[in-house]
């Protein structure tokens, strides 16, 4: 049965419109719709908020170590140098958890590992410290600075022989690091292994590895006393025979 008139009309029109619409947004040719080329520097900043709340997820990811989910949130534009409320970048927290697969995400995907928090320390400078040699050889693969010091003035060198970190120290003595840069309290790596250090078998291995390192035994605290002044005042006798055997002076 024939459709009345007006029905007839009303569905002449609707697809008369369907096709201008079409038509409109088409390449000529192609009868295909055209995608807009994008313009170079006008794409949308991310809402800040949205980049806050991604930024807050990864640093839950990566103090829990959860590599597959930092990799996830870095992907999906996370940013890699995030920092917290503190100012605490994203590495810097990871590294203090000893989160080294998070790290490793992180660092691949160009966390800066020389980005230091309010306590002047970067995940380079942290690792050194504590002794957390995987991490530590993770920044040295890429772009530590092996120059940049802690609060205290001090390499990554001289708090890892004050605690005796004995791969940590043969990991930053196969660097460029300066053996005997002086830190804010007049201490070189040595003073500091034997100011701070017990005298035992760690710290002895410590002081093998500086004198074997070319460090200059002689230096002088700011009080003029040598490490082997400090060794024998404290009656660390194996650590004094050590130096003197190097040649060091009183």
């Amino acid at each position: 049965m024939p459709l009345p008139r007006p029905v007839r009309a009303l569905i002449t029109g609707s697809l008369f419109a369907a096709l201008l619409a079409v038509s409109a947004c088409s390449t000529p040719g192609t009868g295909t719709p055209e995608t807009p080329s994008p313009v170079r520097g006008s794409a949308p900043e991310a809402d800040p908020e949205v980049s806050a709340a991604l930024g807050q997820t990864l640093l839950a990811a990566a103090v829990a170590n959860d590599g597959p989910e930092v990799r996830r949130l870095l992907e999906s534009g996370a940013n890699p140098d995030h920092r917290d409320e503190q100012d605490r970048p994203v590495l810097v927290a990871a590294t203090r958890a000893n989160a080294v697969e998070a790290a490793r995400e992180l660092i691949l995907a160009g966390a800066d590992v020389n980005a230091k928090d309010a306590m002047a320390d970067s995940a380079f400078l942290y690792a050194g410290a504590e002794g957390l040699n995987e991490i530590l050889a993770l920044t040295l693969e890429h772009g530590a600075d092996v120059a940049s010091t802690n609060r205290y003035g001090g390499t990554a060198l001289i708090p890892a022989c004050e605690h005796a970190h004995l791969e940590t120290v043969e990991l930053l003595l196969a660097t460029r690091i300066d053996v005997d840069h002086v830190n804010n309290l007049g201490w070189t790596c040595l003073l500091e292994a034997v100011i701070l250090g017990d005298g035992g078998e760690a710290h002895q291995q410590v002081v093998r590895l500086l004198i074997d390192a070319g460090a200059d035994l002689d230096i002088e605290d700011s009080a003029g006393t040598t490490a082997l002044g400090h060794a024998l005042r404290l009656q660390q006798g194996e650590v004094a025979r050590l130096l003197q055997d190097a040649g060091a002076r009183g």
